[in-house]
């Protein structure tokens, strides 16, 4: 954002000072004044466009790990009426799991934009133990299709997880975002705003706004691995035994 305003008002005094003796800066066309009106207006709806893709692609990632962590707490906490055999190690399995989730594969998100083939075997684990077990009692039984549904969840939320990862906006969009920055920073000058220090701070915070909201897209814009990013803590608050 500094920067931002820097190079707009560098520029703009540099435009200043050579400009010629006898140049009336208020003799701006009409038709200039209206096409940066317009500018200005597209370029914001496509800003807020964009912000509002980010933002929903970042709050579905954190809904993705909620739904995950619950699914894995549903079972940990329904095995409760199988034998303490069964149940013990299908809780390990799925504190296991939770535990490489929130320590290596949370780092492998951030910083390679990927899961890990050991989360995904310690997740067959978890759907092995479940669904070889067979009920001995019509109280078990009635629990053994709830546990199957929720290890299903589980995975489904595993791979919204996994396919979330990777930054939401195309190259071409994001081309298009800076390119209107410059466009519409750029029709600053052709109104020729370079008389008043008001003008000046005025067309520097105009630049900053626009430097600020293209940095909010790019930080939204990989929901796990920048810096307002969807959270592990669904997992540790449900698992509190798990350190993240």
């Amino acid at each position: 954002m500094l920067a931002a305003c820097a190079v707009v008002v560098a520029i703009t005094l540099i435009r200043h000072k050579a400009a010629p003796v006898d140049e009336d800066p208020s003799e701006t066309p009409d038709v200039i004044e209206y096409m940066t009106m317009w500018i200005g207006v597209v370029y914001a709806i496509v800003l807020g466009l964009a912000i509002a893709g980010v933002w929903e692609a970042r709050s579905a990632a954190q809904d993705h790990v909620q739904a995950e962590a619950q699914a894995l707490h549903e079972i940990s906490e329904r095995v409760q009426v199988y034998p303490a055999g069964v149940r013990d190690r299908i809780r390990a399995d799925v504190n296991a799991y939770v535990g490489h989730v929130v320590t290596v594969e949370w780092k492998e998100m951030a910083d390679h934009d990927r899961t890990t083939a050991r989360g995904a075997e310690l997740l067959d684990r978890i759907r092995t133990d479940v669904t070889s077990y067979q009920p001995a009692t019509d109280f078990e039984a009635q629990a053994y299709q709830p546990l199957v549904d929720q290890v299903a969840a589980v995975d489904q939320a595993r791979n919204a997880r996994a396919d979330s990862v990777e930054p939401t906006m195309p190259g071409v969009v994001w081309f298009g975002l800076l390119g209107g920055a410059v466009i519409t920073i750029g029709m600053v000058f052709a109104l020729q705003i370079r008389r008043t220090a008001r003008e000046l701070i005025l067309a520097g915070l105009f630049s900053a706004l626009i430097a600020f909201l293209l940095f909010l897209i790019w930080d939204f814009d990989a929901p796990y691995s920048r810096g307002i990013t969807a959270s592990a803590e669904p997992f540790l608050s449900l698992f509190p035994g798990i350190k993240g």
